[in-house]
């Protein structure tokens, strides 16, 4: 009997071990880390998470042999990102643009103020629209005597005091200077601000550096046919001006032409091009109102310069905290950056900041800046065949140890800006010499270039994607522009 009740026993335990191995497979789970790019909907062909290099930030074995080691964290998280543009129902040539805190975006139109004149587009309702109706683009520079049209016309409004300041550069003639206050409402009466030397390839900054009788203190420079650009202050707002000075140390042979200047919270003036021993770019430097300037040297040893019409585009931008960040093209013809963080004495390493697609050269570079190592690119891309898109890059933590950038292209497939061969490379419709870039209050990057298939002006932007101020997750949903808005 008790032999007879072992076995029964025996026989159970095996059962029981059986069915517990069984169970036991079936109860094993998988669990899978969640990746920081499941935004629970399908990220755009259009958008491009990607380190420095062109490595795809999505393929974790492209991050592994490029030996960097992510941390999505924080602001370097990546957010669910697309891009688009919208038009500004006229025509532009080189188009400058400005951001005023009544939330108004300005863009230059060549030929199409009264009686011809430059006018000085206002798109209100744009920034932080919830209807594609909810912006209206109109000329607001209607004076009694209008100015006549310039040969380069150029805006550019105030990050401090909200003016607009309008240039009209009339080549051998000089150049004439109006201003408006009221959001071109009305226009001081033009006043000259030079009347000597060759005027071409302006450039115009502010900065509080301390000035008497203005807020901010008042720069441009221009190509005058010299060794290197010649640069004018003014101390009171723009009614007068400085006599041109050089626009870097003496004996340096930059040549003439000039990037974008840029203002500092701190009162310094930066603007890039060649350096000085005609080679390589260097930011070039001034502290005291634009009378002197000091060369600082790019890291382009391992990128080389571009070898195009408009090679002389080093840009430059500042952030909030006075930090500096530089963007130029390099022998390869890709977008390479560097930022600084005194001054421009000493640089980061160069980072090639172009995304993992097919884009086989780039130009006309432009980079803005919000908050502190939040940074924004905008160029032109050629992805075969001359088909030319435009891209905006945007990197929310650019002095982390392996910043994330992300990229989108602002004009969706079969939509390109233009089809003319090396567009890039050379000035090419209502690009002209340069394009240009700014951040409004919320953080938004706005890129301002030409449409120029359908010769519009456009500002392109992020419809959603990160802040470049404030909350990095702040920015509210734009709605889609494109073709509609030409």
């Amino acid at each position: 009997m008790q032999q007879a009740k072992f076995a029964i026993a025996l026989a159970m335990l095996m059962v029981f071990t059986s069915l517990s191995g069984c169970l036991g497979s079936e109860e094993e789970t998988v669990y899978e880390e969640p990746s920081p790019f499941d935004f629970g909907r399908e990220i755009p062909s259009t958008t491009w998470y990607h380190y420095a290099g062109g490595v795809n930030a999505l393929n974790a074995s492209d991050v592994q042999a490029a030996n960097i080691t992510a941390n999505l964290t924080g602001d370097n998280a990546p957010y669910w990102t697309a891009g688009s543009y919208y038009g500004i129902g006229m025509s532009t040539f080189e188009p400058t643009i400005g951001i005023t805190s009544d939330d108004n975006l300005y863009m230059t139109s060549w030929g199409n103020g009264p009686a011809g004149s430059t006018a000085i587009v206002q798109c209100s309702g744009l920034i932080e629209m919830s209807n594609l109706s909810d912006y209206s683009c109109v000329n607001t520079y209607d004076p009694i005597a209008p100015v006549p049209n310039s040969n380069d016309p150029y805006v550019y409004v105030d990050k401090w005091t909200d003016r607009i300041m309008k240039f009209d550069m009339h080549a051998l003639l000089g150049m004439t200077v109006e201003w408006s206050d009221n959001e071109g409402a009305s226009w001081s009466p033009p006043t000259p601000a030079t009347s000597y030397s060759v005027q071409d390839h302006q450039t115009i900054g502010s900065a509080p550096y301390p000035a008497a009788l203005h807020p901010t203190t008042w720069v441009f420079c221009i190509n005058g046919n010299w060794e290197s650009p010649l640069c004018s202050t003014s101390f009171d707002g723009g009614n007068t001006w400085s006599p041109e000075v050089p626009g870097a140390p003496l004996g340096c042979n930059s040549g003439g032409l000039s990037a974008h200047i840029e203002g500092g919270p701190n009162g310094n003036l930066y603007r890039g091009n060649v350096g000085c021993s005609g080679s390589g770019y260097s930011i070039y430097r001034s502290t005291d109102g634009g009378f002197t300037w000091t060369e600082h040297p790019l890291p382009t040893e391992d990128s080389g310069t571009a070898d195009t019409w408009n090679f002389e585009e080093a840009q430059v931008a500042i952030d909030d905290d006075d930090n500096v960040h530089a963007m130029w093209i390099g022998a390869d013809n890709m977008p390479y950056y560097a930022y600084s963080l005194d001054e421009a004495d000493s640089w980061s390493e160069a980072m090639m900041i172009s995304p993992p697609t097919d884009i086989v050269g780039t130009g006309f570079p432009v980079v803005t800046a919000g908050s502190a190592g939040r940074v924004a690119f905008g160029y032109v891309g050629d992805t075969g065949n001359d088909t030319w898109n435009a891209y905006l890059t945007v990197v929310s933590d650019a002095f982390g140890d392996a910043p994330l950038f992300t990229t989108v292209q602002i004009n969706q497939p079969g939509d390109p800006i233009d089809t003319e061969p090396d567009c890039g490379y050379n000035r090419c419709g209502g690009l002209g010499d340069f394009l240009d870039m700014s951040v409004d209050a919320y953080g938004r990057p706005w890129f301002g270039l030409s449409h120029n298939l359908q010769d519009i002006g456009i500002f392109a932007t992020t419809t959603e994607g990160p802040a470049l101020r404030g909350d990095v997750a702040g920015l509210t949903v734009m709605p889609t522009g494109g073709p509609e808005t030409l």
